[in-house]
């Protein structure tokens, strides 16, 4: 927090406009926090508008609290390293939606198989996880939790249903060990 705050007062003291440094934090709390701490997009956003609002020197100390906050909040990029290999995966490809996942607002399409099979995830949460969400032929293992903060808890909930389907084992999502993950404790 202490060179967080220094850094910020440079950038502020030098000119940068606050926006800017906004736009930054803003940027920070996606793709450095992440899901670790899914809150910190929140906090960014409302230094924003504080800036946006308030103007400098009274926005300045919203700036202030949301590096103070990124600074100390659990680390995760998981979704940017995700969201990269997304879109490297669909680039140059157009595969189907699977049948069942496709809205069916018409006889034809129902006739068609659109809908069918589908299972609607609060009749049997457990079992609409059994369905398949990708085109056919797609195998990709985009996500990777990480055991940081918030997303260890949702890293724990995805482990736990793919072992309920045998998709489990060490390539399961999230299956890194604990201490792939540790933060060592300042001395």
């Amino acid at each position: 927090p202490d060179a967080a705050l220094y850094w910020l007062a440079r950038m502020v003291a030098g000119g940068a406009d606050p926006l800017y440094v906004a736009r930054r934090v803003v940027r920070m709390a996606s793709e450095d926090i992440g899901l670790a701490d899914p809150q910190a997009l929140r906090v960014c956003l409302a230094a924003k508008d504080a800036v946006e609002f308030l103007g400098s020197p009274e926005g300045d100390l919203s700036l202030a609290q949301a590096v103070v906050y990124l600074a100390l909040a659990p680390k995760s990029n998981s979704v940017y390293t995700a969201w990269k290999a997304a879109l490297q995966a669909v680039e140059g490809e157009n595969l189907a939606v699977p049948a069942h996942l496709r809205n069916a607002p018409t006889a034809f399409m129902r006739q068609q198989g659109s809908g069918k099979g589908y299972a609607y995830y609060f009749d049997d949460p457990a079992g609409s996880f059994e369905q398949r969400y990708l085109p056919e032929g797609a195998e990709l293992r985009l996500y990777t939790p990480r055991n940081e903060g918030w997303e260890g808890r949702a890293s724990e909930r995805w482990r736990k249903l793919m072992a309920l389907h045998g998709a489990g084992g060490a390539d399961a999502p999230g299956a890194e060990s604990e201490a792939d993950n540790e933060v060592a404790e300042p001395s």
